[in-house]
């Protein structure tokens, strides 16, 4: 389509360019005695033939350049999105989110704009310029040295202006970025905005990126502004020029040569127009590139990333007596120096409950992490069922582990989509649907609503409660039937009946699945089969909830503030 497009441009330069001989010829003959009228009808009619001809082909040319640039952005578009869903957490916190999002959307219509206006413009200027020079080279030498002149002084003025302006578009990719992230911090937390009555701290937050951004682009329109006049009065002077030095050369010459030369110079005015109007749409074409080439700079940046997280071959699980099993494990989050985990060593047998407990910042959601292969461990082995977890395709891996995240993440649509979100090994049906929902006890609340589990929540469920997305995200989980289910502090939003309820629906529904809990609260680990005590990135702990109360001090503190007096009775009598 745009080796089309190229052709029809060519076309369109050629129509355009027999205008000047036309007129050329039309001026000898009007000038010549005896010169036959007729002519000149047919050669005003070849000028609007050639005129009607170039606007056919520049319409159609228009039509195939917005077609060509719709198809390369939305290619363009989609590659950059799945390259963006390929990310693990680490090319996320490098990009960030407002950036992502900016180079998904304004980005890419920055280069679209390029495509579809400037594919016309930066073709057909070269041309015109190119076959314009050619066609008066030869004509005359002292005119041709004074248009080379005027086109040398529009041509370093247009370097000068991109070498000026280049950096500063880039600059104002950045501030849109920036913005982006302003926005959304203000967008999603309004309500906080508002209740701590931050309006105006937050608008001078915006306002200041506001203005850096806005005297940003003055200065580059200013410096753009500068160049247009330094094209018209190259284009007015020119034409002046032209006629000055063809009046001082034609004065001399002998009658029967003047009305020759006066035909030359009306054709060579017009060609020298055509090059200079060639070099002020290469200046609409130079005022798009800057903005478009750091557009494309940012894209390619991601495009060309590496992924931290790569993609195993193992597309089958071996029998093994233990599932999961860390082996000297150490783990630091990019851009860090010290440990986040240090020295992890335990197994977790099929079947069993394994709790996770420890205080904030302890690790026990990296740990997770590290399960759901959203990291990679910096040192040390994690087997999955006795295999490097790295072996291992996503679709294997994530068929046999399923998370329900700390912060329940809900989708636009339907509470039935949400369960059935992503893509099970296996279709599931409404049986299998309604028994998550059961387990995860959001049959009650769900019961409830008009439209049943057809009932549309909105993005990020605001539209319910904290306790109801933790259950449908629960449920989801659940809806998989995995291997391993992985709860991330998932009961923090329940009351305790519904915690204990849901946790004995897991240990009887479930009893052959190996649930892995992270929790704040020892009441809803303490029957678990195993416990994992975390503080400072370490395992201090391991066992079962009457073995740490008795040798583990992180647990004891963490009872001590938690549970009854006959509880504490034991840590008593064993101290």
């Amino acid at each position: 389509m745009i080796l089309v497009s190229c052709v029809l441009i060519c076309g369109q330069v050629y129509f355009d360019l027999r205008i000047p001989d036309f007129i050329d010829e039309m001026t000898i003959l009007i000038n010549t005695a005896g010169a036959n009228a007729s002519r000149t009808w047919i050669i005003g009619a070849q000028m609007l033939g050639c005129l009607a001809a170039s606007l056919a082909l520049s319409v159609l040319t228009g039509y195939l350049a917005a077609k060509a640039a719709a198809g390369f952005t939305f290619s363009l578009r989609k590659e950059l999105f799945d390259k963006v869903m390929s990310f693990g957490d680490e090319e996320i916190m490098k990009f960030t989110i407002p950036s992502l999002i900016t180079r998904t959307t304004n980005d890419i219509s920055q280069i679209q704009t390029l495509i579809s206006m400037g594919l016309q413009i930066a073709v057909k200027a070269p041309i015109t310029a190119i076959w314009a020079i050619c066609k008066i080279i030869g004509r005359n030498w002292q005119l041709t040295a004074l248009t080379g002149a005027f086109v040398a002084v529009v041509v370093v003025s247009v370097l000068v202006v991109m070498s000026i302006v280049l950096p500063r578009f880039r600059r104002i990719q950045k501030l849109t970025d920036r913005i982006n992230l302003l926005v959304r911090e203000n967008l999603s937390g309004i309500n906080v905005v508002q209740a701590f009555n931050a309006q105006d701290y937050q608008n001078d937050k915006f306002q200041d990126v506001n203005i850096e951004m806005t005297f940003t682009q003055l200065f580059n329109q200013r410096v753009f502004a500068g160049l247009q006049p330094i094209i018209e009065l190259a284009t007015t002077g020119l034409w002046f020029s032209i006629y000055w030095l063809g009046a001082a050369l034609l004065i001399p010459m002998a009658l029967e040569n003047r009305v020759a030369f006066f035909g030359d110079i009306v054709a060579f005015a017009m060609y020298a127009n055509y090059i200079l109007s060639a070099f002020m749409m290469m200046v609409m074409i130079f005022m798009m590139i800057p903005p478009a080439l750091a557009s494309a700079e940012r894209i390619m940046a991601v495009l060309n990333s590496d992924i931290s997280i790569t993609e195993g071959k193992k597309n089958n699980k071996d029998a093994c007596e233990n599932i999961f099993e860390f082996y000297d494990v150490y783990f630091k989050y990019p851009n860090t120096r010290n440990d986040m985990l240090k020295k992890i060593n335990f197994k977790i047998k099929k079947g069993e409950t394994v709790a996770i407990i420890g205080s904030t910042g302890s690790g026990k959601t990296t740990l997770v992490n590290l399960m759901m292969r959203f990291y990679d461990s910096t040192a040390g082995l994690v087997l999955l069922n006795g295999v490097d977890i790295k072996e291992y395709d996503f679709e294997t891996l994530y068929n046999t582990v399923c998370l329900a995240t700390q912060k329940p993440v809900i989708f636009y649509g339907s509470i039935e989509d949400n369960i059935k979100f992503g893509e099970p090994d296996h279709k599931l049906n409404d049986k299998e649907i309604d028994e998550a929902i059961e387990v995860a006890q959001a049959s009650e609340f769900i019961g409830k609503l008009k439209d049943k589990k057809n009932t549309i929540v909105s993005q990020g469920g605001k539209d319910i409660s904290g306790g109801q997305k933790q259950r449908l995200s629960i449920a989801r989980a659940i809806a998989r039937k995995p291997e391993v289910l992985i709860l991330d502090d998932s009961f923090s939003a329940l009351d305790y009946k519904t915690d204990a309820a849901l946790r004995r629906e897991i240990k009887e529904k479930l009893s052959d699945t190996t649930v892995v809990m992270v929790a704040q609260r020892i009441g809803t680990i303490k029957n678990a089969d195993k416990i994992l005590v975390l503080e400072n990135g370490e395992l201090v702990g391991i066992g079962k909830h009457e073995e740490l109360l008795q040798n583990c001090g992180t647990y004891q503190e963490i009872a001590i503030s938690q549970l009854k007096t006959e509880e504490l009775a034991k840590i008593t009598k064993n101290g």
